[in-house]
């Protein structure tokens, strides 16, 4: 009777909880049997391991073998287990020292050549196994994947003829290297491309620089999803800790592009036949969804109405927590998704609703059912409302953009850096509870506030929203208190009505707007 004992990691959310894999070998009738809850595929994965061992030049022992996968509690899935399996038969039959593994995890799928194949998820493994102070062996399409996890040793193979002879001491696997080259920058997105639509723009200005939730609402061909596209372009750039968060939700999602290291903030525009879980996550084993996929990015909803009703609920609590809790009858697993949402939508089923050229033949109350698909608790979440028209032939035919995306990014950069200095936070994540602490408002500012609270009747969340709001739009302008002006800005994004007419104008604040330099940065009246 022997046993041996081999190092690997599960799949877990984007965890990676240890897995004890125990080979013990013991006479009676040859026999392999795989326990400790995994899936099929770990199941099957005793024909994958009986052909690689043949084709390596070992045999399996002619014993009857029993496999523990422990904890025997955590399910287990997918093919990742097949490499430390193989590597504990071997070890538990002499053919690989005992001592070479105490030190060492494992992860691969295997092939009936014993050639290794790629798993998901290698890189939150490598951070694990390094934070457990062991070095790990990968196939060699996830090594630059796993070399990632800063400090991890990480060793590459082919083959598990190779990892044997590395463990045996006669042959050392090559180290690898972290993928952190830059990829080839894509042409950058200019918001001058965009015409007119001042206002919107201002929105997206807005948004980037304290991370706030948008709506566009308007006719088809107004420019909303040309507007959407230039937001990534006006973000801060990627700093190391998110890319790694985002590696490791690549990592886990089994969706690569070539590049282990993103250097671009992403930018996911799904489909709105989309289901739920592909859009928050889901399944078995849990993946995440484009929610995740687009976190510290853009996540864009076009034709917002069009969605299914459960799909769209199920953003409700990530978009404010920043977090996607997937819980099951034997799995619950956790997803980051910190993402900036930008949804778009025609004001009515033609598209037309509010148009000055009155195409629109749609009745009040078909107006009102295809506004009534997305709910008001949702709407209550996003913090800007902007209600586009269609540009005017003349201003189309001169092509003038006005201002460049670098222009704009300089500002959004100097307020993020004010808000990150004075709380270490964009103003959108903000809880309700630090307003008091971070938003300094004079009396004039809270006192429109109030009026407008109970004007338009909103709820508690909403006025929480429109001080950070007014809040970024202060960092903006660099100031460390929020005056009138700010607020009545903030508020003039509130109105969530099928045609936004922004009410709270200009007209409605003080009189004194020396505080804004042009007239893109005040508060429009109408759209």
């Amino acid at each position: 009777m022997s046993l041996a004992v081999v190092h690997t990691r599960a799949r877990f959310g984007v965890r990676a909880p240890e897995v004890r894999v125990e080979v013990f070998l013991a006479g009676g009738l040859p026999s392999m049997a795989i326990v400790g809850l995994g899936s099929t595929a770990v199941r099957e994965s005793r024909d994958r391991i009986r052909a690689a061992l043949q084709a390596s030049q070992f045999e399996l022992p002619s014993k009857r073998i029993t496999v523990n996968l422990a904890p025997a509690d955590l399910p287990k899935d997918g093919a990742r287990f097949d490499l430390p399996i193989a590597i504990g038969l071997l070890a538990a039959a002499g053919h690989v020292p005992l001592q070479s593994v105490r030190d060492t995890e494992l992860l691969g799928e295997l092939s009936l050549s014993g050639a290794l194949r790629d798993v998901s998820g290698c890189l939150p493994a490598a951070m694990a196994a390094c934070a457990a102070g062991r070095s790990v062996i990968v196939p060699e399409g996830n090594a630059g994947e796993a070399a990632c996890a800063s400090g991890a040793v990480v060793f590459s193979a082919r083959t598990l003829a190779q990892v044997v002879a590395h463990l045996r001491g006669e042959a050392s696997l090559p180290r690898a290297v972290a993928q952190r080259e830059a990829s080839i920058q894509k042409a950058q997105l200019d918001l001058a491309d965009v015409v007119g639509q001042t206002q919107a723009k201002r929105a997206l200005e807005i948004a980037a620089a304290g991370a706030h939730a948008l709506r566009f609402i308007g006719p088809p061909g107004c420019g909303k999803t040309l507007l959407a596209s230039r937001l990534p372009g006006l973000l801060p750039p990627l700093q190391d800790s998110e890319a790694l968060e985002l590696a490791v939700i690549r990592s886990v999602s089994g969706r690569r592009d070539g590049t282990a290291w993103p250097t671009e903030r992403p930018f996911r525009s799904p489909l709105h036949g989309s289901s739920a879980v592909a859009l928050v996550g889901g399944g078995v084993p849990p993946r995440p969804g484009e929610l995740s996929l687009a976190h510290h990015g853009v996540l864009f909803l076009d034709e917002l109405p069009e969605w299914s009703r459960a799909s769209l609920e199920a953003l409700r609590e990530p978009i404010e927590s920043g977090v996607v809790h997937l819980a099951r009858s034997t799995v619950q697993a956790e997803f980051p998704a910190r993402a900036l949402l930008v949804t778009a939508m025609n004001p009515c089923p033609c598209g037309w609703a509010g148009d000055a050229s009155g195409r629109c033949a749609c009745t009040g109350d078909t107006i009102a059912r295809y506004q009534s698909r997305v709910s008001g608790p949702l709407l209550d979440r996003i913090d800007l409302h902007v209600g586009l028209q269609r540009v005017p032939a003349a201003d189309i035919a001169r092509k003038s953009g006005g201002e460049r995306s670098a222009d704009v990014r300089v500002r959004v950069l100097a307020a993020r850096e004010r808000q990150l200095l004075r709380q270490g936070m964009p103003n959108g994540h903000l809880a309700p509870a630090a307003l008091s602490i971070f938003v300094l408002a004079n009396a004039e500012a809270m006192a429109l506030l109030e009026r407008a609270g109970d004007r338009l009747a909103l709820s508690a969340r909403a006025m929480h929203r429109v001080l950070r709001v007014a809040r970024t739009v202060a960092d903006l302008e660099g100031r460390e208190s929020v005056n009138a002006c700010d607020i009545g800005e903030a508020l003039a994004f509130r109105d969530t009505s099928p045609t936004p007419a922004n009410a709270w104008s200009r007209a409605t604040l003080p009189s004194d707007s020396s505080t804004r330099d042009t007239p893109a940065h005040g508060v429009a009246g109408t759209h």
